[in-house]
């Protein structure tokens, strides 16, 4: 089951959504439930009802994250971009993210989730997991937003949340990236309004299940990005991990060269005994790729396996061939990243 991922602005209703979309889940795990229970019973009349998926809350207030965590106004303006307890808050609501996760758990993360790089982050873990994941976007006027927080700082106990700041609400609001549809890690997009009344509600919670729990829902295959350390019978393991890189790296460089520069692609051999048509494709961005570019994702990429760790997909061994296909599935996800 899927990581829920909600968006909005500060003060936007985002918590509200969120506990009425986790009421709804658990309703319809329930009727899931019984429904396949009430199956299995006919050819096995001492079945037990056991819940078909787990559900999962996780929120700033559920870690007890005070909101003054995402408050820059109080620091120094050449420390800002390393603010430590919000990168310490974030840290926490990851770590707790990745207990959970998995085929069957739906997690719901209630949240600012306003930067864009952190969702992507998010959308990688779940992946990993073989899970997909989904955003629903509060969609909420600044006029509106700020209304809620002034509201919540006259009078801090009418619904028991925290406001922020105004200077802090202020930058969140400045600093908030909104989910794009045509991204992958922001895809599928489902959105809401403040005042969106409960047909509405329920009709994008349908349409939210049927995406991610539905019958028709996508298999989701993990990243390729780092591989399973093996034995290779073409040399050492860093010598491979070297010597593949740099070919691939090679022959971009070469396929740019030419006069219809590859035509936008480039075909990497997987090497090995595959047959001629098995190449890779590389699928270059609009603009050329320079060689300090290429160096910078390739080092990286061996960054990340230059220990071993990866993936432990059964059978996977780190071979040339392997190797090449897992370069090659990082350059094109950064090359649509950085596109």
């Amino acid at each position: 089951m899927p990581l829920i991922i909600l968006s909005g602005l500060p003060t936007s209703g985002k918590s509200t959504r969120a506990k009425q979309l986790y009421d709804y889940l658990a309703k319809r795990i329930a009727a899931e439930t019984t429904k396949d229970t009430e199956s299995t019973k006919t050819n096995t009349p001492t079945a037990t009802s056991t819940p078909k998926y787990r559900l999962h809350f996780i929120s700033d207030d559920a870690l007890s994250i005070s909101r003054a965590v995402y408050d820059l106004s109080v620091l120094p303006a050449h420390t800002r971009s390393a603010n430590a307890s919000e990168k310490d808050a974030r840290a926490a609501i990851y770590g707790c993210v990745k207990r959970v996760l998995s085929p069957r758990d739906l997690v719901i993360l209630d949240g600012l989730n306003y930067i864009k790089g952190w969702r992507y982050q998010l959308a990688c873990e779940a992946k990993n997991f073989r899970t997909s994941s989904a955003v629903l976007q509060i969609g909420c006027s600044v006029d509106q937003a700020r209304a809620n927080n002034e509201a919540r700082l006259k009078s801090e106990t009418s619904d028991g949340t925290e406001p922020y700041s105004v200077a802090n609400w202020d930058n969140l609001v400045f600093r908030y990236e909104e989910p794009n549809p045509m991204t992958r890690w922001d895809s599928p997009l489902f959105a809401l309004t403040w005042d969106d009344d409960e047909t509405q509600t329920r009709a994008v919670f349908d349409k939210l299940w049927d995406a991610v729990a539905g019958e028709g829902r996508k298999e989701v295959r993990p990243n390729q990005v780092t591989v399973q350390r093996g034995n290779d019978g073409g040399g050492d393991y860093l010598y491979v991990l070297d010597r593949d890189t740099q070919d691939v790296v090679k022959r971009i460089l070469d396929a740019q060269k030419e006069p219809a520069g590859g035509n936008g692609e480039v075909r990497i051999p997987r090497g090995g005994n595959t047959s001629a048509g098995d190449d890779l494709i590389i699928d270059l961005p609009g603009k050329t790729v320079g060689l300090a570019q290429l160096q910078r994702l390739r080092r990286a990429f061996m960054g990340l396996n230059r220990g071993g760790i990866g993936l432990e997909s059964a059978g996977s061994q780190f071979t040339g061939a392997r190797i090449r296909e897992s370069f090659v599935g990082y350059l094109n996800d950064s090359f649509e990243k950085e596109g």
